[in-house]
């Protein structure tokens, strides 16, 4: 009806941050930026509510000249593809503001306002339809997520935020440049639609698929170039470290949807073994290292770079049942680690230690904790009857069908997940006591409790009933997978 809703979804929260720049009372900050959030999320419900689960088309589509001399426009809309994360990040927003009420206690204006900025420009990240607005937020993300690692995480804050600044900005440069040579040989136009539509030749396919790998497995992150990320989720305030989880990690598999896997077909196809063994390497090592962490958030953080070699290895199979797993994995790990990073915060909150050796008897301390805690585990174990499974069967049934040595690697990271998953709820949450007589810890609180529960109903409906999140995604995979094996030679 003409009614610009993905606009007003991208830029609330720019505008909610504009406000609390006249706000001086915390409580004030804390409310307001809870409100903005809860708006934002709702008008997300509402998209989904009107999105047309039939055709891979976009959908809630905005055009305006924008630089017309260089064929830049202002384009935004959504496909099955990017519908499920505009509202993961919109979920996250108010997450994120309840899990640092209490948390953040210094500068809460400023944090505030650096947390509604970092959801405005996620969420264009994945509506933007122009190459060049595209590029515009997923650049500008670094300065908000790298002011609240720098100026409000640990001990270690400034080196971790200069080490994910550096990374992150030299695969954006690689990214820019391929940006550029798609707008010379795509008939300069920066449309993304149009830019799939063209065929490039096989060298320069190749040399673009290259670029953006890089780029795009910074973000992932891919072994080898995932350094950065231990550092930069120990170090950061609970809030960013749920970001980097939720949202960040996902903006490089969404890379390889949106321009990887439709724009360069034929190097898709031709390199998608290297990207399996990649994939492979990442599952295990990823595994291999949170198996060996005695720090709570390490252990996740290296968690994270295992599951997500689940989402590329999907994405790289190249066939119905791995892409729709990926992607589906790629909306499961936001949920399940983004609750678990909010956990590692939560106990912290309470303890002021993170190291896995100085828990024991959380279930008597704190009961409804580790309740919650156990389902997010198991989540993360790929349990039947939660969300992960359903992802990683999809996942691991097309990277058999693609590569059966490689499945067969990803199954061995799956074993070693189970491994350091239950090994580290065993000594959290059961034994004897080991923080001294003084041992007693709150159990949640009812704000805390409104962040954890949607999470947890999503774990339970995804992995009960994934037919809704399945529907809103098939026609868009569909219709990448059929530009892949059209123009690439895939089968």
């Amino acid at each position: 009806m003409g009614f610009p809703l993905l606009s007003l979804i991208v830029f609330l929260p720019a505008v909610g941050a504009g406000v609390l720049m006249f706000l001086r009372n915390d409580d004030a900050v804390r409310w307001t930026a809870l409100g903005v959030t809860v708006l934002d999320f709702a008008l997300c419900i509402a998209m989904l509510a009107g999105f047309d689960t039939t055709t891979h088309a976009m959908q809630f589509t905005e055009t305006r000249p924008w630089v017309p001399a260089l064929g830049i426009t202002y384009a935004l809309g959504i496909d099955g593809i990017s519908a499920l994360f505009v509202f993961l990040t919109a979920l996250f927003g108010w997450i994120c503001v309840l899990a640092s009420w209490v948390a953040i206690d210094r500068k809460v204006k400023e944090f505030m306002v650096s947390l509604l900025v970092m959801q405005a420009l996620m969420l264009g990240v994945f509506c933007a339809l122009d190459l060049f607005l595209f590029y515009v937020f997923w650049e500008a993300m670094l300065i908000p997520m790298y002011m609240i690692i720098g100026v409000w995480g640990g001990d270690g804050r400034v080196y971790a935020a200069l080490k994910f600044f550096l990374y992150t900005l030299a695969g954006s440069l690689l990214f820019l440049v391929g940006v550029i040579v798609l707008y010379f040989h795509g008939g300069r136009t920066f449309d993304i639609l149009a830019l799939t539509a063209h065929d490039l030749p096989f060298q320069v396919q190749s040399w673009l698929f290259f670029a953006f790998l890089i780029a795009f497995a910074v973000k992932v992150p891919m072994v080898p170039v995932h350094t950065w990320l231990p550092d930069a989720h120990v170090q950061a305030p609970t809030a960013g470290s749920i970001i980097l989880a939720a949202v960040l990690l996902k903006m490089g598999a969404y890379g390889f949807l949106r321009f990887s896997l439709p724009m360069l077909p034929a190097a898709s196809v031709y390199y998608a073994p290297l990207m399996l063994v990649l994939s492979a390497l990442a599952i295990i090592y990823g595994g291999l290292l949170a198996l060996a962490q005695d720090d709570l958030k390490k252990l996740v953080a290296y968690s994270s770079i295992s599951h997500m070699g689940f989402v590329t290895l999907g994405i790289f199979a190249l066939n119905l049942r791995g892409l729709e797993g990926a992607i589906l994995q790629m909306f499961n790990h936001g949920v399940t680690t983004g609750a678990l990073f909010l956990f590692v915060g939560l106990i912290y909150e309470r303890t002021h230690t993170r190291s896995i050796a100085d828990y024991g008897g959380l279930m008597q301390a704190a009961p409804v904790y580790t309740a919650f805690l156990a389902l997010f585990t198991l989540s993360s174990m790929a349990l039947p009857g939660t969300n992960s499974f359903v992802g990683e069967l999809l996942v691991l049934s097309g990277a058999f069908a693609a590569n059966p040595a490689v499945g067969a690697a990803a199954v061995v990271g799956a074993l070693l997940g189970a491994a350091y998953l239950l090994g580290m709820y065993g000594k959290v949450a059961l034994g004897p006591a080991r923080l001294g007589a003084g041992f007693k810890i709150r159990d949640v609180n009812a704000r805390e409790l409104a962040a954890i529960l949607p999470l947890a109903v999503l774990v339970l409906w995804v992995g009960l009933y994934p037919k809704p999140f399945l529907g809103i995604i098939d026609a868009s995979v569909k219709h990448v997978l059929t530009q892949v094996h059209s123009k690439g030679g895939g089968q």
